[in-house]
């Protein structure tokens, strides 16, 4: 990531342009690491976000509103407290670090104005958010408290000091001079070890300016200051993830990547960050349930391979019948004391050796064998009926691992978890302060089909239900992959008959949202709406259905559908 202190320096040109002056609106905290502040100004609201997250650390203007808890953090609420309502008198760097200073003007409880700052370290695994006042120099409170236990050299904690990080043994890129820039041999690291706040890629740069490294590197300092480079840049490799991005053109970069240029470094690094996978929400959030599913699968597919052996005793307990019928008609061999008897067996004439319990009469081991047989032949239906049980689980938990495998979006991850909370998979999460879940509401996704029909997909099994059995009419043609989890698919034809090619499209829609996008020729069932049904006390997404037929499909999304095979 090139969040350096030349971006930090474009960044605090930007925030000055945009929010100096503006006044505190609101305060939210998406995650225990995250804030987003809405700000007024004189050409309008706007949203500043600020992330102190190891992995992702940084403070750009975004478009859209995150999603944020039920109930807002602690940290949120005193930021609440002392900055809603307050100016923004002053946006500064400290020096060529990565820190981000915000002084804020507003009123106490007593309507006296005070000043506070708000202190945004960025600095990767230290990165902080840290609100101070500016009379005392006291900390209030910070997003991350830093103890003794855990840093030595520099605590963050409330009614401390607040103490910069400590300088690094480098020249500021603040204050370099031209003479001790081109004294740097051509080598990246050197330079990079030897000038603070710039990043790897832009020490790269540098060192291939051989002949004219001062005049390109404060042609770059003055565009930023002066706000003559205005743009930003995202470089993409060749599957199209997100590499790098920075505030000026970087020559290194744009000669292996795909350079996409933006009107703003904010606009640059909101693209970035929504697209790299490392600092993806979705991602961050479905983990802990995509762990729990594969926890309660691996239990379901032991429980199966118990009761699979269990079932295979239980059906080979002919033996015992005979014993006891072979031990009744020859009663009168067995002699007391004896551990076993031999008797003929009248069935096909050979001699088998029969255990006893010398303990017992040779009635009540007769009878012991009969009573045996008896509670195999009801093990039987016990064991299928909770290996059918025990499968139907199974299919549900793969289905929903399909759809937290298939998705980045906060909000279906969210009503996934919900989901599993009504099954009695995951535990219900603690809500502060009496707030509620927002309801979900089902929005399938929608596409169209090149005759004009309308195809909708399921985002989880409660949505699939829903789909199926509330939203389709029975005429409808309804899709799913035979035999592998992913989503109930609808074609809403309302009657019409479809031809080949709108079959093979929404096939193709329906491998595509399944547990099987990666790969190729994936059978598909489709069957009107009217046959599908849904067993009593069957997991959400659980139906069967019957007259249907399949095609073989590649998975894509309409216009890129690549169907080979019918039946």
């Amino acid at each position: 990531m090139a969040f350096d202190g030349i971006t930090t320096c474009a960044m605090v040109r930007e925030l000055n342009e945009k929010i100096y002056m503006g006044k505190i609106e609101k305060v939210y905290q998406p995650e225990a690491d995250e804030l987003v502040f809405n700000i007024h100004t004189k050409t309008g609201n706007c949203k500043l976000f600020a992330s102190a997250g190891s992995a992702h650390a940084r403070v750009h203007f975004i478009e859209e509103n995150p999603v944020n808890p039920p109930a807002p953090l602690a940290f949120c609420m005193l930021l609440r407290k002392h900055l809603q309502g307050g100016r923004i008198i002053a946006i500064e760097q400290k020096g060529s670090e990565r820190i981000i200073e915000i002084s804020i003007e507003t009123l106490n409880e007593l309507g006296f104005t005070v000043s506070k700052k708000l202190i945004f370290e960025i600095m990767g695994k230290h990165s902080n958010i840290i609100l101070t006042d500016i009379s005392t120099g006291k900390i209030i409170d910070s997003i991350k408290r830093v103890s003794f236990d855990v840093n030595r050299v520099r605590q963050i904690l409330p009614g401390m000091i607040y103490q910069y990080p400590p300088e690094q043994d480098k020249i500021p890129f603040g204050e370099i001079t031209g003479e001790q820039l081109d004294s740097l041999p051509a080598d990246g690291k050197t330079i990079l070890r030897s000038v603070g706040g710039i990043s790897p890629a832009f020490a790269e740069e540098l060192a291939e300016h051989v002949s004219s490294r001062s005049e390109y590197f404060f042609g770059v300092k003055d565009g930023i200051l002066d706000g003559t480079s205005g743009n930003a840049f995202v470089y993409l490799d060749e599957k199209e993830a997100p590499v790098d991005f920075y505030p000026v053109p970087l020559k290194c970069l744009k000669e292996s990547c795909k350079t996409l240029e933006f009107s703003s470094l904010s606009a640059a690094m909101e693209f970035y960050f929504n697209k790299k996978e490392s600092s993806n929400k979705g991602r961050q959030k479905s983990h802990d349930l995509i762990r729990s599913v594969n926890t309660a699968l691996d239990k379901m597919y032991l429980k199966k391979k118990r009761l699979s052996e269990d079932l295979l005793k239980a059906e080979n307990s002919e033996d015992l019948r005979l014993y006891g019928e072979l031990l009744t008609a020859n009663i009168h061999l067995i002699k007391p004391g004896m551990k076993s008897v031999d008797v003929v067996n009248y069935y096909d004439g050979s001699t088998v050796t029969i255990p006893l319990d010398v303990k017992q009469s040779p009635a009540k081991n007769a009878q012991h064998y009969f009573k045996k047989y008896g509670k195999a032949k009801t093990a039987v239906k016990e064991k299928q009926i909770q290996l059918e049980e025990n499968d139907g689980e199974i299919k549900y938990l793969e289905s929903v691992l399909a759809f937290l495998e298939n998705t980045d979006d906060v909000d279906e991850i969210e009503s996934i978890r919900n989901e599993l909370v009504e099954t009695g998979y995951v535990r219900r999460r603690k809500q502060q302060g009496g707030f509620k879940e927002k309801k979900y509401k089902p929005a399938p996704h929608r596409y169209t089909l090149s005759n004009g029909m309308t195809v909708l997909v399921g985002k989880n099994n409660k949505e699939n239900d829903y789909l199926t059995f509330n939203t389709a009419g029975n005429r409808d043609l309804w899709l799913h992959t035979k035999d592998i989890p992913g989503s109930h698919v609808i074609v809403q034809s309302s009657g019409q008959e479809l031809d080949e090619k709108a079959i093979f499209e929404a096939a193709a829609i329906a491998a595509y949202h399944s547990k099987a996008r990666t790969s190729e020729n994936v059978p598909v069932d489709y069957v009107p709406v009217k046959y599908v049904k849904k067993p009593a006390g069957a997991k959400p997404g659980m139906v069967i259905f019957t007259n249907n037929r399949t095609v073989w499909v590649n998975p894509a999304l309409p216009n890129q559908s690549d169907s080979t095979d019918t039946k």
